[in-house]
């Protein structure tokens, strides 16, 4: 039977991805309590990782210890990856030594042709395309602190990058209305958007995009690989910070996320992140639980938990 992988949240079905998110609030519990729920002793994480991280690598890496397994961590400069080894002859190798393998890669093709070969399930832990355990992770914080988000208004303000289209995956699996303001020539992917149709506006002034919302969403303007290109993004998206003026035309219940890391005066100004309306550090914590929660659903092959 072929694995099951994870690269996009298409990949699990609605009820799937609520059944993960109901086992992520579980196993946050479990961890503040101390109860151990190391189910899966002896399995092994590989991660292979072309793009520097924090969130991603610790995240993955605590939450496969803690579910009792063991994690290895792989860069290109310390792997044939790195000396031009073809990908699916490492998907193949790797997948014959491992349980479970999760890549954070620039290309996504990169991810789907490794997922082909893999004979384990594949995780996807962020590519130039998308970044849909980020997501997860961003759907059971505001699951969390105001229920369900079916029928929500959730606004992304900035950059049309792999984290809005993920927003925009989200909209069609989790069925809330999103409103998307980016600058001219930064759109997210056009197929997304005409998947997302009925669920998805287009806009460019930021200002509609939050009024009302429920949820409040960005990302820094230049992304890894994009430094070169910062003076420019700078310019375009000056009048897209996220800042209080920006945050009161919400709902004054609506949260601030942010995938991070962020640049405070760019992207979103100090007195939105650090105040009280912001929830990243909750968001980033749920990386952890979230990740173990699907990790298991992957290592379980879909079934629930003993």
């Amino acid at each position: 039977m072929k694995p099951r992988h994870f690269l996009s949240l298409f990949d699990l079905s609605p009820a799937e991805l609520r059944q993960v998110l109901h086992r992520a609030s579980e196993l946050k519990i479990q961890q503040r309590r101390g109860e151990s729920h190391a189910l899966f002793p002896q399995k092994v994480l590989g991660m292979i990782f072309e793009k520097s991280s924090t969130r991603t690598r610790v995240s993955f890496e605590a939450g496969m210890v803690q579910l009792g397994g063991s994690a290895i961590f792989l860069s290109p400069r310390d792997t044939q990856l790195g000396r031009g080894e073809p990908i699916e002859d490492t998907a193949r190798v790797l997948s014959g030594m491992v349980d479970l393998v999760m890549v954070r890669l620039f290309d996504h093709a990169r991810a789907e042709c490794f997922a082909a070969h893999s004979t384990v399930p594949v995780i996807n832990g962020l590519t130039d395309y998308n970044h849909p355990c980020q997501l997860l992770a961003d759907i059971q914080t505001f699951i969390e602190l105001r229920g369900a988000i079916g029928g929500r208004t959730v606004a992304w303000i900035g950059d049309g990058n792999n984290m809005c289209n993920s927003y925009l995956e989200a909209a069609c699996q989790f069925d809330f209305q999103l409103r998307v303001a980016v600058p001219p020539g930064y759109e997210p992917d056009a197929a997304l958007l005409q998947r997302a149709a009925g669920r998805v506006v287009l806009l460019r002034d930021p200002w509609v995009a939050a009024k009302d919302a429920d949820l409040v969403a960005t990302d820094v303007w230049s992304s890894m690989g994009q430094e070169g290109e910062q003076p420019r993004r700078m310019r375009d998206f000056a009048p897209y910070q996220v800042n209080a003026a920006i945050m009161a035309q919400a709902r004054p219940e609506a949260i601030f996320l942010h995938c991070l890391p962020a640049h405070r005066g760019e992207e979103v100004s100090a007195e939105v992140i650090d105040g009280p309306q912001s929830q990243v550090w909750e968001e980033a914590e749920n990386r952890l639980h979230a990740q173990k929660a699907l990790m298991e659903f992957l290592l379980l092959g879909g079934k629930s938990p003993l």
